[in-house]
């Protein structure tokens, strides 16, 4: 793959504050032609770089959802007790988001709840039951206050 440059980047930046944006629109903001652009963007999205595109719900203050952000710690951190791990999670719904972390857990996730009721739910017949969990600790968010779709 080769290396972004400053336009790569741009259009990278301008698609994550507006992923319906135009081809034309996107063009004429980063200074090339449409079917210049369109190459940049397909050769982005073929190389793993734009990996999708996806609508971000404002979930509002009346929203019933909990976000609940859970740490998980493995048993052993071998590779293969990572992918085992990894598959199973990715086949959870309620795990908005997964990441393999530094320090003392091994995995913060995001999970969407509909209230305490359904994390017990959620904690018992999913979290635990995936492969080579050792501890899981969880909080409970109590309100949004960034969550960016841009860098």
């Amino acid at each position: 793959m080769r290396e972004l440059d400053a336009t790569d980047l741009r259009i990278v930046r301008l698609l994550r504050q507006d992923g319906r944006m135009s081809n034309a629109k996107l063009a004429a903001e980063v200074g090339l032609s449409q079917s210049a652009c369109l190459r940049r963007l397909h050769h982005l999205e073929e190389s793993g770089v734009i990996r999708g595109y996806t609508a971000i719900v404002d979930e509002g203050p009346r929203s019933d959802a909990t976000v609940v952000i859970v740490q998980i710690s493995l048993e052993r951190q071998t590779e293969e007790f990572l992918r085992r791990f990894e598959a199973a999670v990715r086949r959870c719904p309620e795990v908005q988001e997964c990441y393999l972390m530094t320090g003392l857990a091994d995995y913060h996730l995001r999970v969407s709840a509909k209230d305490a009721a359904d994390y017990e739910r959620i904690h018992t017949d999913v979290l635990s039951r995936l492969p080579g969990v050792a501890r899981i600790q969880s909080a409970f968010a109590i309100r949004s206050v960034v969550r960016a779709a841009r860098l």
